[in-house]
């Protein structure tokens, strides 16, 4: 069968995570520059190959102080490893609507196997014909799994910045022609 390449449609995606601030409150931000590819075997997603890539400088957290020091060596360092990369190994079948998808995050040049479920919303076609498909991952890491390792004691107790970061990342494809 033939392969299918499926490209990120950006404006009806976001790729979101959150961190805990204060150990109590969560800073939300998201990536604003990423590609991300889908190549199939025909319509058939199981097994796709998935790539993806997000542009460190344009981490937004609606704090320009912040994304800055996000961007700096205490965390993504950016001027030496401007982006992160994930690349599929395995997008399985869980059942209906539901897949596994794991495969290599690299972050900082530190490159770990993840796992996370995806929510399929199947394809569609839009008013203009063009065939579409949705992805809703939701997972989570340790971001000191990757060397973002900084933080700061509280006077209270605990930290700054939690070590758990959830993942939110809503994607449309489009079938490319």
């Amino acid at each position: 069968m033939a392969t299918t390449k499926w490209s990120i449609d950006p404006t009806h995606s976001e790729i979101g995570f959150k961190v805990k601030h204060m150990m109590f409150t969560n800073v939300s931000g998201k990536f604003g520059t990423y590609d991300a590819t889908i190549n199939t075997d025909g319509d058939n997603f199981e097994n796709a190959a998935i790539e993806f890539s997000g542009d460190i400088t344009s981490i937004d957290t609606a704090n320009t102080d912040r994304d800055n020091h996000l961007r700096s060596g205490d965390f993504f360092d950016a001027e030496n490893h401007p982006k992160l990369t994930f690349k599929g190994s395995s997008f399985k079948k869980i059942n209906e609507g539901s897949y596994e998808l794991t495969g290599d995050l690299n972050i900082k040049g530190i490159s770990k196997s993840v796992t996370f479920p995806v929510e399929f919303s199947g394809t569609m076609t839009d008013p203009w014909g063009n065939t579409k498909v949705g992805l809703n991952i939701e997972g989570k890491i340790n971001r000191k799994d990757w060397g973002l390792n900084w933080n700061s004691a509280l006077e209270t107790g605990g930290v700054l910045v939690g070590e758990e970061v959830k993942l939110n990342i809503e994607l449309q494809f489009a079938k490319q022609a």
